[in-house]
């Protein structure tokens, strides 16, 4: 944790260490870019990965770009042409009703692209404007609502050919690749059995210690693109294969991992933390079943709607389901679960003082703890 308020220069270490920051519009709690940070060096100014990322001036200029890492992720600029393959792969879009649209209107990306170049970064609604395209303010908002130029910027999105910023609403803005990750990047082509061995090397080091399958996940690439590079890594001594005590895989240990002599910190992880969000792993290191339940109907929920683990030390001990009441000013506290053979009051104890420090960050004055799960009780007089 920093002596003092964190800095750009601890962005930076948190990134360098994580690779990137999968994004998520949720915003409950906080979107999910902002929170392994807050996780791992405590409450610091959003504004730093903000304009880190989505602005570029002389005395800060920009570290990150948007692209499908994991998921849709900030990843260090350097790292973009990693990515070229996989925007081969997406030449015409990620999805398929996005890859209709564009073998209809081939001509249409044209046109963006010239918008574009026009009046500089975009949006898809300034960008129909420009081409005096109308449409009914009434269909904003769904995927299949969102217009043939949503569907055709998402696909020169995902080829690469455009990038993004985003505003303060979280509203993409699309620009030339060239324009936000530098014309050296956006021409590099990188092979792609050379990019994999990269990815694969940095997803290792990420993990300290990895099975195929979590190393695969880590790039959304698949188990045999691993394999067909491990050997370079395990030649070159960038990972040591291993076996693990309780895994039935085999485990690869990155050069760089160290074991600490103890673990004495407390954090609340995001859903979307790389700590947790591939779950077969998460079971395998911490004995703790997670899912998301945002997409469930809440009748059907076990833990609530955004529920975020409660790594103590080496264990991950409870979960808490939050949500940000802004006009209130309160951290509201809707479910508590601890997991079985810890101690309560110890948790509730350490958890009440994490969650005080969550509200701080989030702005808010107070944290209110509902009647919901086993910790509630303890919980409750500890806050």
């Amino acid at each position: 944790m920093p002596s003092g308020a964190p800095t750009r220069s601890h962005l930076k270490r948190v990134v360098g260490r994580t690779r990137f920051l999968q994004i998520d519009s949720v915003n409950i709690l906080a979107r999910a870019h902002y929170m392994p940070t807050f996780s791992r060096i405590g409450p610091y100014d959003e504004g730093l990965l903000d304009r880190a990322a989505w602005s570029d001036t002389k005395r800060s200029p920009r570290l990150y770009a948007e692209y499908w890492a994991h998921e849709a992720a900030l990843i260090p600029l350097d790292d973009w042409p990693l990515m070229r393959w996989r925007m081969d792969d997406y030449r015409d879009g990620r999805y398929r009703y996005t890859r209709d649209v564009m073998r209809r209107n081939g001509e249409l990306a044209a046109d963006i692209r010239a918008v574009i170049v026009a009046r500089g970064a975009s949006t898809p609604r300034q960008i129909e404007g420009a081409l005096g395209i109308e449409r009914p303010s009434a269909a904003a908002g769904s995927w299949w609502d969102r217009g043939d130029v949503k569907h055709v910027c998402e696909a020169m999105f995902a080829s690469g050919d455009l990038s993004a910023t985003r505003n303060a609403n979280f509203v993409r803005h699309y620009d030339l690749a060239e324009r936000i990750v530098g014309d050296e990047r956006a021409r590099l082509k990188i092979p792609r059995h050379d990019a994999h061995r990269v990815l694969v090397g940095q997803a290792a080091a990420a993990h300290g210690v990895a099975t195929v399958a979590d190393l695969a996940d880590y790039y959304r690439m698949t188990t045999a693109q691993v394999r067909a590079v491990l050997p370079d890594l395990v030649d070159d001594g960038v990972v040591t294969e291993i076996s693990v005590d309780g895994w039935r895989d085999a485990a690869y240990l990155h050069r760089d991992a160290r074991t600490p002599r103890s673990v004495r910190r407390s954090t609340l992880l995001s859903p979307f933390d790389p700590l947790v969000f591939f779950r077969p792993r998460t079971e395998r290191l911490f004995d703790f079943h997670y899912r998301i339940e945002i997409y469930v109907p809440e009748a059907k929920r076990v833990h609530g709607y955004y529920v975020l683990p409660y790594l103590m030390d080496d264990r991950v001990v409870a979960r808490v389901d939050l949500k940000a009441d802004r006009a209130a000013g309160v951290l509201q506290v809707l479910a508590s679960h601890v997991e079985p053979d810890v101690d309560r009051a110890e948790v509730a104890q350490r958890l009440a003082v994490d969650l005080q420090t969550m509200a701080r960050w989030r702005g808010l004055d107070e944290v209110n703890v509902h009647a919901r799960g086993e910790l509630a009780t303890h919980l409750s007089c500890s806050v």
